[in-house]
């Protein structure tokens, strides 16, 4: 009995392969290229490729996660030659650990996101990577410090020490110039600038018809169409239909169709309307999801309220309800139907493709109000993997546990910049920390259903339109379209679904609307539509409810 108690208190042996590397590297900058210390995060990027940089390798490509491995820790106050340490105690991905990357050759990079100290009005104060319009892309974001790339032998087994020197500062971004038919505006927004403690930028890019400058007598219907953050123009208009040499049918495509829009929208055989996409990026994300949240400040007040009403004074925009016409895929879809349902008296109509969950019952695959985790289905004997990631033929491409570990090494306590973050930040409330309350437990996957039933009464579309109906039905009617594929690479579909059926029983009035979907279509199916074709709809669609069209007012195409 002695003998067995003795061994419990004795701490368990480690296997060779359960050992802290004594591998470490230590990232500095010097003061000629930053004079002030720091707060941030640093990352080493170990690839096997060259090219492109490292840094480059990271992130999602195309929706997919890329799998290049990496490793992060924070830090606070790093002062001009202060050395961070990157060891065995860093978070990674998909390698969780220095110690279990294979000994081998890699090409390494270090790169430094600096972090903004904001004093919000809510009386909390955080830290986040403030945005420099690059759209939360911390590789390539002005101001962020990286190392050159080292080719370096590495082995976790052995006590090596490799030193990088981040001496190399980001530039700022170059916006494109005006053109004739591309128009760019961008300003402080005084309402989130209050929130924040911090200016806050917002923008718009503006495509005019042909035939803008000539008429000065006609106003316009717009398209909204909301998205992630780019300063590219509306449709891909006028973008090089340069391809690589390996390029996909699908790139050949979708480059085809770009060059297809931009000849139909100078030759005027599309829709005489304005084309505008929103630039709305945040200390959290690259787009605000366009709503009022407790984290992310009042963007959605903020777009109705200073955004578009200087699009329409400056832009000779129709300044009416019905004129408005709102559209996007993904995030932009799921941005597209909460701009419509919650301002349902300030937009005419809704165009949205693959939207973001739209139902947390199918928060992707996650049942947030009816589950414990977000990683595993268990029973008494089996525990098996939500799948995150899916091709069209049922192909799993990565699951629920390896996103979360990839936003958790990319930034701890939602400072990710990445989706699972961002929609914790929208949809939750703040946690006591100033940060957001996750739903998710980032060790464990574990579901908090407090936090879950926040954002069922505030967030959950379905579950709102289904408290409200009665108060919004007759101004939603038939103003709701969606587009989807039924084998969408997030599962998005089953949101919709679950959508679809509540607004088939909606009387007093019906809805009206239409869903479509795409057998074995992947993310994001828009339709069997171009873009060109796309917008015909739209302006037909506001033709129909143009109150004017019996009457002398002003004139419009």
């Amino acid at each position: 009995m002695a003998v067995s108690l003795t061994l419990g208190l004795l701490p368990p042996l480690l296997r060779a392969d359960d050992r802290p590397s004594p591998l470490r590297f230590e990232l500095s900058f010097p003061e000629s290229v930053r004079h002030e210390s720091v707060d941030g995060r640093v990352y080493v990027i170990v690839t096997k490729k060259a090219s492109p940089e490292p840094r480059r390798q990271i992130g999602k490509t195309g929706g997919q996660y890329a799998s290049s491995p990496f490793f992060g820790v924070d830090v606070e106050g790093m002062g001009p030659g202060a050395a961070a340490v990157i060891d065995d105690r860093a978070d990674g991905y998909p390698v969780e650990r220095l110690s279990a990357l294979p000994a081998g050759d890699y090409f390494v990079q270090g790169v430094l996101n600096v972090y903004t100290t904001f004093h919000r009005a809510d009386g909390h104060t955080i830290r986040l990577h403030m945005d420099q319009w690059e759209g939360q892309d911390f590789p390539i974001s002005p101001g962020n410090l990286y190392s050159e790339p080292r080719r370096v032998h590495l082995d976790p087994a052995s006590a090596q020490t490799l030193r990088l020197v981040l001496d190399h500062k980001i530039p700022p971004i170059a916006i494109p110039p005006d053109t004739e038919w591309v128009k760019r505006i961008r300003f402080q927004s005084p309402l989130l600038s209050k929130f924040w403690g911090q200016p806050i930028w917002i923008g718009a890019t503006i495509l005019l018809p042909k035939d803008y400058e000539r008429d000065t007598t006609v106003s316009y219907p717009v398209n909204y169409e909301q998205g992630h953050f780019s300063l590219g123009a509306p449709g891909g208009f006028g973008e090089p239909a340069e391809l690589p040499p390996d390029a996909t049918e699908r790139q050949k495509e979708r480059a085809r169709r770009m060059d297809e829009f931009t000849q139909n929208w100078k030759a005027g055989r599309t829709p005489k309307m304005l084309f505008v996409t929103f630039q709305h990026p945040t200390p959290y994300y690259d787009d605000s999801y366009a709503i009022d949240s407790p984290n992310m400040g009042p963007y959605g007040t903020a777009i109705t309220q200073e955004l578009i009403p200087y699009i329409e004074k400056h832009f000779r925009a129709i300044a009416q309800p019905w004129a408005r016409i709102l559209s996007g895929g993904s995030t932009g879809g799921w941005e597209s139907l909460a701009l419509q349902i919650f301002y349902p008296d300030f937009f005419g109509g809704t165009f949205s493709y693959c939207p973001d969950p739209v139902d947390f019952h199918y928060f992707e695959l996650v049942n947030v109000y009816d589950w414990d985790s977000a990683w595993y289905r268990k029973d008494d004997w089996r525990q098996t993997p939500i799948s995150g990631e899916r091709q069209p033929d049922g192909l799993v491409l990565s699951t629920m546990k390896e996103q979360l570990a990839y936003e958790r090494a990319m930034g701890n306590g939602g400072r990710s910049g990445e989706d699972w973050d961002c929609w914790q930040a929208v949809y939750g409330p703040v946690g006591a920390n100033g940060y957001f309350q996750p739903v998710f437990d980032p060790a464990t996957g574990s579901i908090d259903h407090g936090v879950a039933a926040y954002w069922k009464e505030h967030t959950d579309l379905n579950a709102y339109l289904q408290r409200h109906w009665k108060d919004v039905g007759g101004k939603l009617a038939g103003k709701i379209h969606i587009w989807i594929g039924d084998m969408d690479t997030y599962y998005l579909n089953d949101a919709v679904h679950l959508l679809d059926a509540y607004l088939q029983t909606t009387k007093n009035p019906p809805w009206g609307g239409s869903i479509t979907y795409g057998p074995r279509e992947p993310h994001c199916w828009s339709g069997p539509y171009t873009v060109s074709e796309r917008l015909k709809m739209m302006a037909d669609y506001a033709a129909a409810n143009d109150p004017r069209r019996a009457g002398p007012e002003a004139r419009t195409p």
